[in-house]
């Protein structure tokens, strides 16, 4: 980013390329325009006896000028890709929208008063600022990043960087899955999927696979899509993409429903509760990603408007308490595999939603979301994505921090 690049669209094989320019040079160049001495071992400090009273995610920027002086600002990465600056209000929007949602049952009064689903209201809300043609063109930006970043891991190995020497597995279970299939690209990639077993067995392997692939993917600089977070950004692709290869009557417009519903979810979880597991733990990552895909996709199964928010609260309530507890402090141990559970458990819930009667259900999802709050404000700082507690302590390791 300093160094004016945009991650978005950057290739991805620049990335090391860059990074590698930059400590063999000592340079970057500032914004694209002004190039600056920059010595990575030097000058990016980790100050692990301190943190932020705001959110432990800081970051400090410090500029020293040429009449000696410096200038500074700090900036918090407060989860789901939203960042704050100090001192600054931390809300994400003041927009009014035809049809404002705040929680769970604003969901419901919509729907209920309108006779739409989740998704046909996200989509009216979204009309209201963008064109319709340039929603479903985001909408399929986002969807196609996720479909390449399976089928890139996919056809991958080897060890993923940061000192932990954490073995690519996606790659290796794709391969023993299509049983020697033959493709030459990515869709007949995944019409293999598609034509393949369909048994319990394989399809649970390839939805724990597709989870794998997009958090290797996150942890070797490739491009995937905050969703909520990078952490847990693994969960929803798996569970489209399973929708999408195994449901006999999935279409590909589907894929708008999906989206639509699982971000109005995290967008009221964002709203109660918090995204970020340096403020809750990892069920505010992997536990609000897969009450984001049960939600989603409970809709594209056909799911009414309560089964559908039954099924995201189903989701979450069997992730509260979740620490974030990252080894070495690294988005590889346990939170790669962490996203095949949030698949599977997302998968899960849909189907016990879909087969249950919510007016008999004894909780809310907004009652789950303060919950789960009030969890994230009980739990010790140590579980907060801080690397002092869990798994991060008792796995000895020894890393060189890059």
């Amino acid at each position: 980013g300093l160094n004016g690049d945009d991650p978005v669209s950057i290739p991805v094989e620049n990335v090391d390329k860059n990074i590698n320019k930059i400590e063999e040079s000592s340079t970057i160049l500032l914004g694209g325009e002004k190039p600056i001495v920059f010595h990575p071992s030097k000058n990016i400090l980790f100050l692990k006896d301190q943190s932020f009273d705001y959110h432990s995610n800081g970051l400090t920027f410090v500029a020293e000028l040429s009449d000696g002086s410096d200038f500074k600002e700090t900036y918090f990465s407060i989860g789901g890709g939203f960042i704050v600056k100090e001192n600054e209000n931390s809300s994400t929007s003041t927009r009014e929208f035809p049809y404002p949602i705040d929680n769970g049952n604003d969901i419901k009064r919509w729907c209920n008063e309108l006779g739409e689903t989740i998704s046909d209201i996200v989509f009216e809300n979204e009309k209201s600022i963008r064109k319709e043609e340039e929603i479903e063109t985001k909408l399929f930006e986002i969807f196609n990043v996720m479909k390449s970043s399976i089928f890139i891991s996919c056809h991958k190995d080897g060890i993923l960087p940061g000192g932990l020497d954490v073995k690519r597995r996606a790659g290796e279970m794709a391969k023993k899955l299509l049983a020697g299939r033959l493709y030459t690209n990515q869709d007949e990639w995944y019409d293999c999927i598609k034509s393949g077993q369909h048994n319990f067995s394989s399809t649970l392997k390839w939805l724990s696979c597709f989870a794998l692939a997009v958090n290797e993917e996150n942890a070797a600089y490739g491009r995937i899509v905050t969703a909520p977070t990078n952490g847990a950004a693994g969960v929803i692709p798996a569970v489209l993409m399973y929708y999408l290869c195994f449901e006999p009557n999935a279409k590909e417009r589907d894929v708008k429903k999906f989206l639509f519903t699982a971000a109005e979810i995290g967008s009221i979880f964002k709203k109660g509760a918090t995204i970020s597991a340096a403020m809750g733990g990892c069920q505010a990552e992997i536990g609000v990603s897969s009450a984001m895909a049960a939600a989603a996709l409970t809709e594209c199964l056909g799911g009414n408007t309560d089964q559908v928010l039954m099924a995201a609260e189903i989701a979450m309530e069997h992730h509260l308490g979740l620490t974030c507890d990252p080894i070495g402090g690294l988005v590889q141990i346990p939170c790669i595999e962490r996203n095949t559970m949030g698949a599977i458990k997302a998968v899960t819930a849909s189907q016990i939603a879909l087969d249950s009667d919510p007016s008999k259900a004894k909780v809310s999802l907004d009652q789950v979301i303060k919950t789960m709050k009030d969890t994230a404000a009980d739990m010790n700082l140590k579980y907060k994505e801080t690397a002092d507690g869990g798994l991060a302590i008792n796995i000895p390791v020894n890393i060189v921090e890059c």
